[in-house]
């Protein structure tokens, strides 16, 4: 009996051997299965990160446009959109058609870069080569007197704009206006 006992107690210790050892091999290959799917996967977010498909703050304040946070109207919004369309319209009438030829160009151009993920890239090379990003003006060799209604019709739309708002949206405003001008003051020291 001792000898079946033995036997018995050699078995329930290898049993249990043999089952440390199936838990083991388990954790191991759990182990072994994260690490091949964490070093699958980094790639991937490295990726993403080079090329994120949604826009970056500084984009989607440009897609939106200065007035996302302002919590404007359905109204509002209308009435801006008129007046930004009447402004498009007037500085064309201002300009040449060979001027109006540049613009459209240099627009479809940026556009294209923004669609190619080049935005950010774009911006800091036109910065570099001219000045301000906004100032697609300055390559259109615009006369002295066109400078002059541009600028005029610029400040006519900023008043009719500010006329839309409310109090607190344009004290919003003004604030982003003095940031922006803030930031490319630091980009541009002069």
């Amino acid at each position: 009996m001792s000898l079946l006992g033995v036997s018995l107690y050699d078995r329930s210790i290898e049993n249990r051997n043999n089952q440390e050892l199936i838990m083991k091999l388990k954790t191991l290959s759990l182990l072994a299965g994260t690490l091949a799917l964490t070093l699958t996967a980094t790639p991937f977010a490295v990726q993403a990160q080079q090329n994120p498909s949604s826009p970056q703050p500084r984009q989607e304040w440009q897609k939106k446009g200065q007035f996302q946070k302002l919590n404007l109207t359905t109204e509002q919004k209308a009435k801006i959109k008129e007046i930004r369309n009447n402004t498009r319209a007037q500085i064309e009438t201002v300009l040449t058609t060979e001027q109006k030829n540049q613009l459209k160009s240099k627009k479809d151009e940026r556009k294209a870069q923004r669609q190619q993920g080049q935005g950010q890239q774009g911006q800091e090379q036109r910065r570099e080569g001219r000045g301000q990003k906004g100032d697609i003006f300055d390559s259109l060799n615009l006369t002295e007197t066109q400078k002059n209604q541009i600028k005029q019709i610029k400040e006519s739309s900023k008043q009719q704009i500010d006329a839309v708002l409310t109090p607190q949206q344009q004290e919003q405003m003004k604030q982003r206006r003095e940031e922006m001008r803030s930031r490319r003051q630091q980009r541009n020291p002069q």
